[in-house]
């Protein structure tokens, strides 16, 4: 992978409490913290990004669950660190939903479930973030064992979270 530009600065200074990030301000720091990254198929980073914001639009989400799908790789692919999420301003929810979604080293999946569940908001952005990795043209490209590897991966994800094809059907909702 090639090296992360650096974590993009705070839209404010150390005067006075700032006012949250607009959706358009998180999708910039998105792009701009995931800039250079490609998926699993070589696309840029940011077009999972996009699906993904626009997967948690569909199934009703709010501006909350909007932000967190823009920015609900971006710690975990040390794309942003915790320093700056914890600083950003951003709403506490939007917040523990990034950190829900952020997969920690060696955790077992079920921890991970666990954790997106017992968080308001985070089943609906994993939602979407499992339809777009599961997406059948998405997988398409990717050589057989990877392509197996991944969709038992993100079946098994589905299983945990209480959820099937149908529950990530665009207009279905959950919190």
């Amino acid at each position: 992978m090639p090296p992360m530009p650096p974590t993009p600065p705070l839209p404010h200074d150390s005067g006075p409490p700032a006012r949250p990030l607009s959706l358009a301000e998180v999708e910039a720091t998105a792009r701009a913290a995931h800039a250079g990254q490609t998926d699993k198929a070589g696309r840029p980073y940011a077009e999972h990004l996009r699906a993904v914001a626009e997967g948690v639009r569909r199934r009703g989400g709010d501006a909350e669950q909007i932000a967190a799908a823009w920015l609900h790789d971006a710690v975990e692919d040390d794309a942003l660190t915790e320093g700056w999420l914890a600083e950003a301003p951003l709403s506490r929810r939007t917040k523990d939903i990034v950190l829900a979604l952020t997969k920690r080293a060696g955790e077992p999946p079920e921890a991970y479930a666990a954790r997106i569940l017992a968080t308001p908001g985070a089943r609906l952005v994993k939602e979407a973030d499992l339809a777009h990795n599961a997406d059948p043209a998405r997988l398409a490209v990717l050589d057989g064992a990877t392509r197996t590897r991944l969709t038992e991966k993100y079946t098994r994800m589905r299983a945990l979270l209480g959820c099937s094809y149908g529950c990530q059907a665009a207009g279905a909702r959950s919190v």
